[in-house]
């Protein structure tokens, strides 16, 4: 530790510390403007600086390292005439334009000459701004008002890992610049910009800052569940914001948090009921839907009856969804689009005893080694990509990226293995009898917590390295230097998504990648493993038991009947159809009536199937916010809310658990989804209904452990941190999983865009500015031989059907394999592959 004295104030504190950090220790305020605590300094501005005893000239606070016994001075004449002279210096042919910038009521520069009683301008020069940088998308640069303090630069290249930005020029001619290509229009460097420099287009001139009514919350497009908070006024969203200071996210925000909030402002969303086609009142359309429900009922029984929920609905919405079907229904037909991805995870989780991640997102960013296997964190859930960069590139930590493509991460690994599609279980299967063949395993802690290690050893001795480098296509060099880096790891972080999930032997390859967990000694408590799925509360949907086999709280749904039949003073049925089965129901005329509620299929595998499917339901009740296809089949249309407009709790993918309140009433006739399933409940049951969502929340505790251990942290967010995993002893299963053969010919692969969540970004204007439509990405050679150009037209065919788009020519993905976005209904991609799977064997051509 390091002893000094701060205004005659006595500090310890560690070696390589700054004098502004000590000071900050202290509560001694000493002002800044290039300072910015989450990257590193630059010492730009001047403003910070103190005088040291013994040094002749002022020091700048923010990158000078503290030393033994200095004696630091940050209040006194001198230093208040240099740091005046300093800020008329900065403000020479600063532009007096505060009354129509929109950075005033929040503006750091004018916050300091305030402070430091700067009111002229001293000094003049020539002025050598360049004009308004006004055509890069989202955002406007003027660089008559940048001091630059790099801030922006920073943030850009340490912490989102774009390097978009730079100083262009020398001199009083410098200017920030970007490089558009590689922005990934998260909008950080405007939350960093201390003045009104880097500008939201969306927001500009929209309200002033003062007048914004500020509401905590959480931002539901991903799961990683950034905390935000919404600024509203006249019941409209205007911007998203974060703060740096008390959230998970460092305030850091991707382009969906920060850009995507338009969709809740805008004029197509459903506003009213509709009974056909025609307008209704909500007495009119809830009598409808109850009758249809009990003249199917009584015709056909309730086994007639199939629902699927949706990720974008809360903890609350998703419990009372399936409380309605089964205890006011009696169908135990319900499901969600988490049976195509986030469900096949689980069920090879269950092995290891996990209903989800087993740590902390702060446990990435601390690890030695992270393997990312078959998944984009960046368009996934963009703070793993924040947690991982933590690790690689400000830590000590390796990256090692198991991928069939490229993506942002790329760069940034330390070994990258672009195997061929298909072929994850032997890749997984080879780094496993990689570490154990060069002796990186903890054969002690292996047999404390592996119940059959013998089996285990067995297969991994079986598995052929030499059939592995022939079926993943990879050299066994970089599959040893990536099981040295695994294997050497103090602590491993496993982070697999939705290249492995979502594929048709989603089950068996997770079981595979859990195998692996096991090996690296990634289920110790230092560690963890993390199966990402893109959408909101994905997590949220399983543990509210939105799924045939589970009621709330992982409980089988056989053994935990009886309990909820007690519970719920109700007759449950028994068995129960998931998403897959209801669809052949509908196909052979056993399902009638079929509830979605926030969900869309078009975004489905196979979804020409269950567009013709929705034809042929008889009720079709939608629940939605937008207009679409699939509202224009429905039988009755109820129109729901965002996550604006509702209050309520969402779990974020390791298990968080936080409440949000209603930033802005629902529009127009528009209803809380929660209170929608609540009244159905209580005119089917005949019940005087009482619902809340305190109450609902709390008999979620009561007949679930699910936050059991959790800590409550207080904070306005009422967030709740769930216990840390620890593997007991004989808890872990290995699984036996053989390799099934690579994919042969060309293959498509379908996915997010890192631009765009879901569907529902598709209505905001900002995102659809920077991706305004679903293009299929092909690489060059590809395209050569077919007589492909970039941004021409290009016709898929698969087993399924066709699909026409516009071609990306591009090295990011290999030669043999197309990448397409799920994300547009209009390219339709999800047409192309097979039920429950997000690949397809296609012939390309030219249109």
């Amino acid at each position: 530790m390091v002893n000094l004295t701060i205004d005659g104030k006595s500090v310890s504190v560690p070696k390589g510390t700054t004098i502004l950090e000590a000071a900050r220790q202290l509560d001694i305020h000493i002002p800044t403007l290039c300072w910015l605590e989450k990257v590193s300094t630059t010492g730009a501005c001047r403003i910070c600086a103190v005088e040291i005893a013994g040094v002749d000239r002022p020091m700048t606070a923010c990158n000078t390292p503290v030393k033994e016994g200095i004696e630091v001075t940050t209040q006194s004449e001198k230093l208040t005439r240099t740091r005046r002279q300093i800020m008329e210096l900065i403000l020479v042919n600063h532009p007096l334009d505060c009354p129509v910038c929109d950075a005033g009521g929040e503006c750091d520069l004018k916050n300091t000459c305030y402070d430091l009683d700067v009111v002229r301008q001293e000094f003049r020069a020539q002025d050598v701004n360049p004009e308004t940088i006004d055509h890069w998308p989202l955002i406007q640069q003027v660089p008559s008002r940048c001091i630059l303090c790099e801030k922006c630069v920073k943030v850009c290249h340490e912490l989102v890992g774009a390097d978009a930005l730079f100083v262009n020029d020398k001199g009083d001619k410098a200017f920030i610049d970007k490089d558009v290509a590689k922005c990934t229009f998260c909008g950080n460097c405007v939350s960093a910009c201390p003045t009104g420099t880097m500008i939201s287009k969306p927001f500009k001139f929209k309200a002033r800052p003062w007048a914004l009514r500020k509401v905590p919350a959480v931002c539901t497009y991903c799961p990683s569940q950034c905390q935000v908070d919404v600024n509203v006024q006249d019941n409209q969203v205007y911007r998203v914001t974060s703060n740096d200071a008390g959230t998970t996210n460092n305030g850091n925000l991707c382009i969906g948090g920060f850009f995507g909030y338009g969709y809740a402002n805008s004029d197509k969303r459903l506003r009213a009921p509709q009974v056909g086609k025609d307008t209704a009142t909500w007495d009119a359309a809830l009598t409808r839907v109850v009758s249809d429900i009990e003249r199917i009922k009584e015709e056909s029984g309730a086994a007639a009856i199939a629902g699927l929920a949706s990720p974008r609905l809360s903890n609350e919405e998703n419990y009372l969804f399936q409380k309605l079907f089964r205890a006011a229904i009696g169908s135990n037909n319900i499901d969600s689009e988490a049976r195509f991805g986030a469900v096949r995870a689980l069920q090879a989780l269950n092995a290891l005893g996990l209903k989800g991640a087993s740590n902390s997102l702060d446990i990435i960013a601390q690890a030695d080694a992270i393997l990312v296997f078959g998944a984009d964190p960046t368009a996934e859930a963009t703070a793993v990509d924040w947690k991982i960069q933590d690790a690689v590139r400000r830590g000590d930590g390796k990256l090692v990226l198991a991928n069939m493509r490229q993506v942002h991460l790329t760069p940034f690994a330390n070994c990258s293995l672009n195997y061929k599609p298909g072929s994850e279980v032997a890749l997984a299967n080879g780094l496993a009898r990689l570490l154990v063949n060069r002796e990186l395993i903890d054969e002690v802690e292996l047999q404390r917590s592996v119940a059959n290690l013998d089996q285990l050893k067995d297969a991994l001795a079986a598995v052929n390295l030499d059939q592995v480098v022939a079926e993943t296509g990879l050299e066994l060099a970089a599959l040893e230097q990536a099981a040295d880096i695994i294997g050497k790891a103090g602590k491993v972080a496993v982070i697999f998504g939705g290249d492995v999930i979502k594929s048709a032997q989603g089950v068996e390859k997770s079981a595979a990648i859990a195998n692996l967990a096991i090996m690296s000694g990634a289920l110790g408590a230092d560690g963890g493993i993390f199966p990402l799925d893109e959408k909101g509360n994905t997590q949220g949907v399983l543990d509210m038991g939105v799924c045939p086999e589970s009621l709330p709280g992982h409980q089988a749904y056989a053994a935990a009947k009886v309990k909820f039949e007690d519970a719920w003073k109700c007759y449950l049925p028994d068995g129960g159809l998931n998403a897959d089965e209801i669809l052949t129901g509908i196909e052979s005329g056993s399902i009638r009536f079929l509830y979605l509620a926030a969900t869309n299929p078009q975004a489905f595998p196979n979804s020409s199937r269950w567009m013709k499917a929705l034809d042929k339901v008889e009720v079709l009740v939608v629940q939605d916010i937008f207009p679409t296809e699939i509202t224009s089949k429905a039988t009755v249309v109820l129109p729901g809310s965002s996550a604006f407009e509702k209050s309520g709790s969402f779990t974020a993918l390791d298990g968080t658990v936080r409440t949000f309140n209603q930033a802005i009433r629902p529009v127009g006739e528009s209803r809380e989804d929660w209170t929608i399933f609540a009244e159905l409940y209580g005119r089917l049951t005949k019940a005087q209904m009482s619902f809340s969502r305190a109450s609902i929340l709390e008999e979620v505790k009561k007949v679930t452990d699910l936050y059991a251990g959790a800590t409550a942290l207080g904070d306005e967010r009422r967030t709740s941190v769930k216990a840390a995993y620890a593997a007991a002893d004989g808890s872990l299963s290995f699984q036996p999983v053989a390799a099934a053969a690579a994919a042969d010919g060309l293959q498509l692969l379908t996915g997010t865009s890192a631009s765009h969540f879901g569907t529902t970004s598709t209505w905001a204007p900002a995102p659809l500015e920077v991706e305004p439509e679903g293009l299929i990405q092909i690489n060059s050679a590809d395209a050569e031989a077919a007589g492909i150009t970039d941004g021409g037209q290009l016709k898929l065919t698969s087993a399924s059907g066709s699909v026409t788009g516009k071609a990306k020519v591009t090295d990011k993905v290999p030669q043999g394999l197309l990448f397409a976005p799920t994300n547009f209904v209009a390219l339709g991609i999800q047409q192309l592959v097979a039920d429950g799977d997000n690949q397809a064997a296609v012939q390309i051509a030219k249109a």
